[in-house]
């Protein structure tokens, strides 16, 4: 195998489903070693029968700093880490005003993912790419989504100065803002399934090509982040939203 992902170290985490899945999944087609961090194995399970010991699995919630810490010392033996994908991520539907589901999306979307770069920084390689997760919908209104919207778009924030600040050492830091996307993440909203299917079916209506987009093709534009080829990016935002936003 020949490729720039080949050989390299990557960690991942919200790893078991979803875009985190996906973008584990084409890591390692690609040749990387991934440390998979996920709250439980879910998808990882089938890929570890594929793929050996290329991948790793380690158990943790990303707002514990003591399994961060964890992670840290873990992936400290495969040797400096290229790439990075913080994307462990939850979305609470609720009234806008309230402050407790600010803080526990801030919680895991936020302080979870930027712990995470802070306890792997030094170990990124020189030349290490790190993608953040935001979302589309930083530009936009949701209802019930407020507090979801704001830690993403805090996030994303964040980025920009990070991506300042590490250009010096030779790290790249991105986002990259999903659209509506087939995941496991729209079940935890606690919408029944007639809610869920009008939620959907108003969403098709503003999809350039009608339906949710499916992870890999979220991951696929990571992955192009991730690498040598995106070498002159640097803190930018890139929405992949099926053209939602263009409507």
């Amino acid at each position: 195998m020949d490729s720039e992902y080949d050989n390299r170290i990557a960690v991942v985490t919200g790893a078991s489903s979803g875009i985190g899945l996906a973008v584990v999944q084409q890591l390692l087609t690609q040749g990387a070693s991934v440390v998979a961090m996920a709250r439980g194995r879910g998808g990882l399970t089938e890929l570890k029968d594929i793929h050996g010991d290329r991948l790793h699995l380690f158990k943790g919630d990303v707002t514990s700093m003591a399994d961060l810490e964890g992670l840290a010392r873990y992936s400290s033996e495969l040797g400096p880490v290229d790439f990075l994908v913080p994307n462990a991520g939850v979305a609470i539907l609720e009234n806008s005003l309230d402050s407790t589901g600010f803080a526990r999306n801030w919680e895991v979307n936020g302080a979870g993912a930027l712990n995470t770069l802070s306890v792997l920084r030094s170990q990124l390689a020189t030349s290490a790419s790190v993608v953040f997760i935001g979302t589309f919908l930083s530009a936009l209104a949701f209802p019930g989504l407020a507090g979801y919207i704001a830690s993403k778009a805090a996030l994303t924030a964040h980025a920009r100065t990070l991506a300042v600040e590490l250009a010096s050492a030779g790290i790249r830091v991105n986002v990259v803002s999903p659209g509506p996307t087939a995941t496991p993440i729209w079940r935890t909203l606690g919408l029944d399934n007639a809610q869920l299917s009008a939620v959907a079916e108003a969403v098709n209506e503003r999809l350039i090509g009608g339906e949710f987009l499916q992870p890999e093709a979220v991951a696929d534009v990571i992955l192009l982040l991730l690498s040598n080829r995106s070498r002159g990016i640097y803190g930018q935002d890139i929405v992949v939203d099926g053209g939602y936003t263009l409507r």
